[in-house]
């Protein structure tokens, strides 16, 4: 399998007041998914924002940018996020995933919490049935050991290193998280602050898969501030999967 690129282009948090180019409404957020596609992302991470530009979890913006996501860039794979950002409780996250039916989703383990909560199983039940791709967010070690303890087959993962307070994710952390991975195959890598490229080049090495964007990162590996997340993306210049390779990976598709 080649590397999977995913684009996260805007995330929860950022403004234009950090980079102008920062995707905030509809039309920008697709217009920078068409250049992520072109610059070799399969995958497209989205968020979208309300009318204040805050972060959104309205399934009527997830469809609206999904629907002219699906237009433009034909094929690309549209993965919404349920992120709660302080904002949302598991209720609305759940809520907003079923009314929205993607074909993938990304969700915070420590914040969908299955072993506690029966909501969040039935939500993880949900997905199965319906073939959406649930895609596990694990921010530490001690989230990796409870995703592995919960026994979840054929699963996929991401790995945050760093965080949103500033500390910048290091190479060198990226061992302890690969030794954790039990029987998972399908993992991926977001790394924040200007050692992302390094990171996620460490992580295709390693046999996994990347999330690379403005969500996390506003430099190019040289340091210098990327133009957006495309030009993020376009710096990985080896072969990579395409939107059918994921969809076969995720078997995507496969409940229509």
């Amino acid at each position: 399998m080649k590397p999977v690129i995913i684009a996260a282009p805007n995330g929860a948090r950022r403004s234009k007041a950090e980079h102008p180019a920062l995707p905030i409404t509809i039309e920008e957020i697709t217009a920078e998914a068409v250049a992520c596609q072109r610059a070799g992302a399969a995958v497209l991470h989205l968020h979208v924002r309300d009318s204040e530009g805050m972060h959104s979890l309205d399934a009527g913006l997830y469809r609206a940018a999904t629907a002219l996501i699906a237009e433009r860039a034909p094929d690309l794979v549209v993965q919404i996020t349920t992120e709660a950002a302080g904002i949302f409780g598991l209720e609305a996250q759940i809520s907003s995933a079923m009314a929205v039916q993607p074909e993938a989703i990304s969700v915070a383990w420590r914040e969908f919490s299955p072993e506690s909560n029966p909501q969040a199983r039935r939500f993880y039940d949900w997905a199965a049935e319906a073939g959406v791709r649930v895609q596990h967010i694990l921010y530490s070690s001690e989230d990796m050991r409870r995703f592995n303890a919960f026994g979840l087959e054929d699963q996929s993962i991401l790995l945050v290193l760093g965080s949103y307070t500033g500390m910048e994710a290091r190479v060198e952390d990226l061992p302890a998280y690969l030794a954790g991975l039990g029987a998972v195959r399908d993992w991926s890598v977001c790394a924040f602050g200007r050692n992302e490229h390094a990171v996620v080049r460490a992580a295709l090495k390693a046999g996994g898969h990347g999330r690379v964007g403005f969500e996390n990162n506003l430099r190019l590996k040289d340091g210098r501030l990327a133009s957006g997340t495309a030009a993020l993306v376009g710096q990985f210049r080896q072969p990579l999967a395409s939107a059918n390779d994921v969809r076969q990976l995720w078997r995507l598709g496969l409940h229509g």
